[in-house]
């Protein structure tokens, strides 16, 4: 189950659960679009892989109580602003790598 974080890592911009900026890596590391796209240009700072677009979760009971009631997004922020000079040194690595092959 995805945490919905609520927080970009980066910057700390609130992305609630419904925020359709939000992008997360594989290991839902979390960070605002602007961020991806500006800053980290596609590239995970935690892990090297690319983002992609987080669900967003039912509001509402529509399918057997898969909804965020039921299942509510992470409340505690994770704000760990990332490194310009690592990520520089990560990007010049793997930033011309697709990431689906990274």
């Amino acid at each position: 189950m995805l945490e919905l974080r609520p927080v970009c890592e980066h910057c700390a911009r609130a992305l609630p659960p419904d925020a359709t900026d939000a992008r997360i890596c594989s290991f839902e590391c979390t960070f605002c679009a602007d961020c991806v796209e500006r800053v980290l240009k596609n590239v995970c700072p935690n892990c090297g892989g690319g983002f992609a677009p987080r669900p967003v979760r039912p509001a509402q009971d529509r399918r057997k109580g898969n909804f965020l009631g039921r299942y509510p997004a992470a409340t505690r922020p994770l704000h760990r602003p990332v490194d310009p000079a690592a990520h520089a040194a990560l990007l010049a690595e793997v930033g011309a790598i697709p990431p689906e092959r990274r």
